[in-house]
């Protein structure tokens, strides 16, 4: 999975234009958790479950809405913005 990352100007890995709903389901993870070398960021993680149950992760819903439940309203109102701008550039 790794290999189908970029990194942004912060040194956050980033999902390729192409990668999977299941790729992006599994980076959410990692950020939702604070693992493999991710920071603990919803934000992240919402907007990378969001990605992925677009692509077709039944599971990234079931984590997104949990996770909503979780965040402030002007949180997952930035996670949607940035799913919106990695969709706009991928």
């Amino acid at each position: 999975m790794l290999a189908q990352l970029q990194v942004a100007t912060d040194g956050l890995p980033l999902p390729s234009p192409d990668a999977s709903g299941d790729e992006l389901f599994r980076l959410g993870l990692l950020y939702s958790t604070g693992q493999g070398g991710a920071p603990l960021d919803y934000v992240s993680a919402h907007m990378l479950f969001n990605l992925a149950a677009m692509r077709g992760s039944v599971e990234a819903k079931v984590y997104r809405k949990e996770l909503s439940e979780e965040m402030a309203s002007e949180e997952v109102a930035e996670a949607q913005r940035q799913a919106r701008e990695w969709l706009a550039h991928g």
